[in-house]
């Protein structure tokens, strides 16, 4: 009987004894503010109406659980062709400023974002990019690898002539982002899947497509592939060392984290339901 209970009790004893608390000394560095200036103007509503939220955060370190919000902060925006101003406030003080006016941003007009902070000043510049229409969004029968993903089957016009980038947003942070070197004028339709982890069924989801520039979509590729897609999106972790379109006049030494961008955006919402 002194055999049977010896080999567990050394065990656990030899497991024990192995047991180790490492402590994981990661640099602190210096807060950096963060910038997501991704304004939508949906053209194809009647009428026209736009997201226009500059939202401002801090970058934090890495095992930090929250993300600092920036509440203190001066915006606005400057129409460059007639140097009118648009003043923006954060009403509910959580980071997020909003227009005080109700804003469409035009064709063909080129803005400049200003935030003050922290007595530095940060600019950027963006013009509105045009997109196209959904033609067709519908729910497909194939899956891929487990069997239970869910297809979402796009079909749009691409603009022609032009070099075009588009953005799509799948909804719960997930995107995609293409650009038309092989379908530059054409009708194109590709499938999305989710996969069955990504959510339960049935479900209602809403997807938009938005234009971008070439530099926006460089931008784009990488924050995701270093940042990811989870945990609030992806400008919810922007990576130290990618620079966005905003500089710092005052102090280029303290660059910020972000981009400035205008699109415009089409949206479509689906009710997904289970095929099998």
């Amino acid at each position: 009987m002194k055999k049977i209970y010896l080999l567990p009790i050394l065990a656990i004893f030899f497991f024990n004894s192995c047991e180790k608390v490492i402590d994981v000394d990661v640099p602190s560095i210096e807060p950096k503010l963060v910038i997501d200036a991704s304004f939508e103007v949906l053209f194809d509503e009647n009428p026209v109406v736009a997201n226009t939220v500059v939202k401002l955060s801090l970058s934090a370190d890495y095992f930090e659980d929250e993300i600092p919000t920036v509440s203190n902060a001066t915006v606005f925006l400057t129409n460059l062709t007639d140097n009118s101003i648009i003043n923006f406030s954060d009403v509910n003080s959580d980071g997020n400023y909003t227009p005080n006016i109700n804003f469409i941003p035009a064709d063909d007009i080129e803005y400049e974002l200003t935030i003050i902070y922290n007595n530095e000043t940060y600019k950027g510049k963006a013009t509105k990019i045009k997109s196209s229409p959904f033609k067709e969004v519908i729910q497909g029968d194939k899956t891929l690898f487990s069997g239970e993903e869910v297809e979402i089957k796009i079909t749009f016009q691409d603009i022609p002539v032009i070099e075009n980038y588009y953005l799509f947003d799948f909804d719960d942070n997930l995107f995609l982002s293409i650009d038309d070197r092989y379908f530059n004028g054409s009708e194109y339709n590709f499938s999305y899947f989710y996969r069955d982890e990504e959510l339960e069924l049935p479900k209602t989801v809403n997807i938009k497509m938005s234009g971008i520039t070439k530099e926006y979509y460089t931008y784009f590729e990488i924050l995701v592939s270093q940042g990811g897609q989870e945990g609030g999106g992806p400008f919810q972790a922007v990576p130290s060392s990618l620079l966005g379109n905003i500089i710092n006049t005052t102090n280029d030494a303290n660059f910020p984290l972000g981009y400035f961008h205008i699109s415009e955006t089409d949206t479509f919402t689906i009710n997904l339901v289970d095929k099998n």
